[in-house]
């Protein structure tokens, strides 16, 4: 009986489907979700537009391949720029599929693998603790949160090298030629602070067995910063499974804006060509109140003010022929390198020697070189690698790692894709750039 009530009551229901009648309120089809998630976009801008005007307005732009500007943006937000006559084209999204069984472990990974600031200090602690005739950690200063009673780390450096007297000291009369590291200023690109854990990791362990990596340790001193933001990276951390896109520090103090619009654009406030124009408090650009406002600038700064030599006079002055150190700073996304100056497209005084360096480097990676604005269309005053460069005359560069698209590319590559591409692709020009600390404006190795 219980089959032949079925067998009616359907019976029913296609009679009334058939007739025409609408089913009840009950039954009604929920309609189909709104993808709000961010994707990356080609932007293709009309006559009197520029990718600068967009993140004067308010809008994610970053550097793409081959010299063209990406958008990071929602679909709407999308939208609103094709009504001002924009050409705009995905081509690709931010998150890729990540097992969540795997997302995060205790606190120090998440993104399937990818670690955390804790995860890093752990792993700084150990390799400190296992190599101490090698290694050398400091604590060069404080997150904005830390300053604030609010928690917060402290900014991390290691120095790697078989100490003798006088190595890895915070003065620059070391005997040793310099070469630093240094990541994740922009908390979210995630990627650059892995290839530095990667990197501490291959010269401790190669001591003593690979020959040229030992030379290097024997005559160098190997700086690395993992971790420039750390309180962004926490951020970022936040969600394992589509980490959180905070590009800034977490400094909340100006401008009222929302949580997830607050906090100082890092590479943009060291005290060289310092623009209050890049952009407003909740921008992504905003450069701070003023030059080096941020407790994150005064660490890095302040270490790289101790430990490099000045050799360099005025903005348009060459550095002295016998400049020893490479200073590398890496970022996301565009498969470039980047040589000083970014805030202007007027040549740096070294500038042929500068791209010849870049050019030994991008042989190693598969980078092409270039300076300026690259033709992207916007312009990085008060960045790291300009500082230095423009006070101190290190030769320093910006690595954009990994391309624009595709499971390995933009903000959030696969995990999968640090250990099969990322990683293999950087191994290496960094240390190409670490031999020629020796010589950067002479003969190259």
């Amino acid at each position: 009986m219980r089959r032949v009530a079925v067998s009616l009551a359907s019976l029913a229901t296609v009679a009334i489907a058939v007739a025409g009648f609408a089913p009840g309120p009950s039954a009604a089809v929920p309609p189909a979700p709104v993808d709000n998630r961010p994707s990356y976009y080609s932007l293709k801008l009309p006559a009197g537009l520029t990718a600068a005007d967009l993140i004067r307005d308010g809008y994610d732009i970053t550097h793409g391949h081959a010299a063209r500007p990406t958008l990071v943006a929602t679909p709407a937000e999308a939208n609103r720029l094709r009504g001002r006559g924009v050409i705009v084209g995905k081509t690709g999204t931010v998150y890729q599929p990540v097992d969540r069984s795997t997302a995060a472990a205790a606190g120090t990974t998440y993104y399937g693998g990818y670690h955390t600031t804790a995860g890093h200090e752990q792993h700084n602690a150990a390799v400190t603790a296992a190599h101490p005739d090698l290694v050398k950690l400091y604590d060069i200063g404080d997150s904005w949160k830390k300053t604030k009673g609010q928690g917060g780390h402290d900014i991390q450096a290691l120095c790697i090298s078989k100490r003798a007297a006088g190595d890895c000291a915070l003065n620059s009369t070391g005997k040793k030629p310099k070469f630093v590291l240094h990541t994740q200023i922009h908390a979210r690109e995630i990627a650059t602070g892995e290839i530095a854990y990667q990197w501490i990791d291959l010269l401790v362990t190669s001591y003593g067995s690979d020959p040229a990596i030992t030379s290097l340790l024997d005559t160098r001193e190997l700086w690395v910063i993992p971790i420039a933001n750390p309180d962004g990276v926490d951020v970022v951390a936040t969600n394992p499974s589509e980490p959180v896109m905070q590009r800034k520090n977490v400094d909340n103090t100006k401008g009222g804006c929302p949580v997830a619009d607050a906090g100082v654009d890092l590479n943009r406030n060291s005290s060289f060509q310092w623009d209050v124009q890049q952009g407003g408090p909740c921008d992504e650009t905003y450069p701070g109140p003023k030059a080096v406002s941020e407790p994150e600038t005064v660490a890095v700064q302040g270490l790289l003010d101790k430990i490099f030599r000045d050799t360099k006079g005025a903005v348009g002055e060459p550095a002295a022929a016998d400049t020893t150190g490479v200073f590398l700073t890496l970022h996301s996304f565009g498969n470039d390198i980047l040589a000083p100056y970014g805030y202007t497209n007027t040549a740096a005084p070294n500038r042929a020697a500068l791209v010849a360096l870049g050019k030994k480097m991008g042989a190693l990676n598969g980078y092409p070189v270039s300076t300026g604005d690259g033709g992207v269309g916007y312009f990085a005053p008060g960045a790291t690698d300009d500082w230095l460069y423009g006070t101190r005359g290190v030769p320093s560069y910006t690595f954009e790692i990994g391309p624009d698209s595709g499971s390995c590319g933009g903000f959030f590559p696969a995990y999968s894709c640090f250990s099969s591409t990322l990683w293999p692709a950087q191994k290496q020009a960094l240390l190409y750039a670490a031999r020629a600390a020796a010589t950067p404006y002479g003969k190259l190795p």
